[in-house]
């Protein structure tokens, strides 16, 4: 017997979440799949709220931080929901659409139960859209693990951090505080 799974278009998506057919399930899009998103646990609700909090300090208006909300990436029919999403300030246009890669700073997902995806699907998912840099917070070892330079389909760097600071590609004017984003704020 073979298996046969349905693959997910994009419209159809959005179809079936306007018409609310998700509601009451957290889901995701992943290469035209339905994947079941994780609950958050205490310290990743408190550590992303507090990183998203820190980030609109640092970048002030140079960018939007979004939270919890899709980006579509169409070359793979996805449309997954990073934790923090770090995009060009388009105003209105988000009416029509979410955020594309080419409006995509970068992505920040906070791991614990959700690392193995977060670090294989998703990091190839960023990767072969192109988005220059993907950052995961693995609540795990509490440390920043930062991905660079994507070349076909994955990033061709890796670094972790548990201290210091960070540049961002997109603002290499901007440092940013390693212990601010894996740690609570003192």
């Amino acid at each position: 017997m073979t298996v046969t799974t349905y693959r997910w278009t994009l419209d159809r998506y959005h179809q079936a979440v306007e018409a609310g057919i998700f509601d009451d399930q957290p889901v995701e899009l992943l290469n035209g799949e339905l994947i079941t998103m994780s609950p958050e646990g205490l310290p990743h609700a408190h550590l992303t709220t507090d990183g998203a909090e820190y980030l609109r300090e640092v970048l002030g208006r140079r960018a939007l931080i979004r939270e919890g909300h899709p980006i579509t990436i169409p070359r793979s029919a996805s449309e997954p929901e990073p934790d923090i999403a770090i995009v060009e300030r388009l105003g209105d246009v988000y009416l029509t659409h979410h955020p594309y890669p080419e409006n995509i700073f970068w992505v920040i997902e906070y791991s614990n139960s959700s690392l193995n995806k977060d670090t294989e699907s998703k990091r190839k998912i960023y990767a072969a859209a192109e988005i220059r840099e993907y950052w995961v917070v693995n609540l795990k070892q509490m440390e920043l693990i930062v991905y660079r330079d994507p070349v076909e389909g994955d990033y061709r760097s890796e670094q972790k951090l548990i201290a210091g600071k960070i540049r961002p590609l997109a603002f290499l004017d901007v440092e940013i505080e390693v212990d601010r984003l894996i740690r609570r704020s003192v």
